[in-house]
């Protein structure tokens, strides 16, 4: 029995799955599938990444989708639901949404345009450049708490990654404070990201509530597959609160640390990540030392699944 993961963005690099799309038939469908879906050339965005499109919010989340659905998708055309067993599905971020197609939830119609949608809306969401993140290494989430608190910051945090990275939001100038004080509080990481906005924080309120009125109008489907929320950290297979928590993770903190040591409570032991990239590998195994992690990115990988 195993769960499987799904990768969000920061994962993604020039070629990602296209291995898939020239060797597997059902890979260059699902590509199609979601270019059709999205009138966007995916598969020319990863190959070639035009004016660096492949790093561009709008473009990114919907080619890091793509990517982990047609490996995924492959995966279980080659093997077969049984040999994979995914028992609990979760992602980081936008992975959610792949996690979503992955239990059945969504289609990978829908889940392409939502997510399209979803990488417009944030890109789009506050003017460039005045709003970022910072990645804090080193310390855990109660600790960037205790700090934000006493200092009064204007900053909140967006990805609890793991016990030793904690990616905060906030405006530029909020940022640089934020440093300033971490530094004098011995905290010799804290480093400002090469982003374009404040993600998941109180910047994407209203590109969240633009997206919810996407959400509404997309059909989910009742799972027997238990997803892990990114907003509360909850297992379930209730429609109505797995929506709810999707409606609710694009201005708040991506609760990974949390996510996983709920999975650390199953009996699972086994973990696939799928989609390009091992960031997530790396981030479980500093939470918990129980999972045999394994990661899926590349046609060799598959070989992995059958030992």
């Amino acid at each position: 029995m195993s769960a499987i993961v799904f990768p969000g963005q920061g994962s993604q690099f020039i070629g990602m799955a296209l291995d898939f799309d020239s060797n597997f038939k059902i890979s260059k469908n699902i590509f199609e599938e979601i270019e059709d879906s999205t009138s966007l050339n995916i598969r020319d965005i990863i190959r070639k990444n035009n004016n660096n499109l492949l790093n561009q919010t709008n473009f990114t989340q919907i080619s890091i989708f793509s990517a982990s659905t047609v490996i995924y998708s492959t995966m279980i055309s080659e093997f077969g639901l049984d040999s994979i067993s995914p028992e609990v599905v979760l992602g980081h971020s936008l992975g959610e949404y792949s996690a979503l197609v992955a239990n059945h939830m969504l289609n990978i119609t829908d889940a392409a345009k939502l997510i399209k949608k979803r990488g417009e809306l944030m890109n789009s969401a506050i003017k460039p450049n005045i709003s970022g993140m910072a990645a804090i290494i080193g310390k855990n989430s109660d600790f960037v708490d205790s700090l934000v608190k006493k200092y009064k910051l204007n900053i909140e945090i967006a990805n609890d990654n793991s016990p030793m990275q904690i990616v905060v939001s906030g405006m530029i100038d909020d940022l640089i404070e934020a440093k300033n004080k971490f530094v004098s509080e011995g905290v010799k990481k804290f480093i400002i990201l090469n982003v374009s906005a404040a993600f998941h924080s109180k910047y994407m309120l209203e590109a969240q509530d633009k997206m919810n009125e996407e959400i509404d109008n997309v059909q989910f489907h009742k799972t027997n597959i238990p997803i892990i929320s990114n907003y509360s950290a909850s297992m379930s297979v209730n429609l109505d609160e797995i929506i709810a928590s999707l409606k609710k993770q694009m201005a708040n903190r991506v609760n990974w640390t949390m996510s996983i040591r709920t999975l650390d409570k199953t009996n699972i032991s086994k973990i696939i990540e799928i989609g390009p990239g091992k960031v997530l590998s790396g981030l479980i195994s500093r939470i918990s030392k129980k999972f045999d992690i394994v990661s899926i990115d590349k046609i060799e990988d598959l070989e992995k699944i059958n030992k």
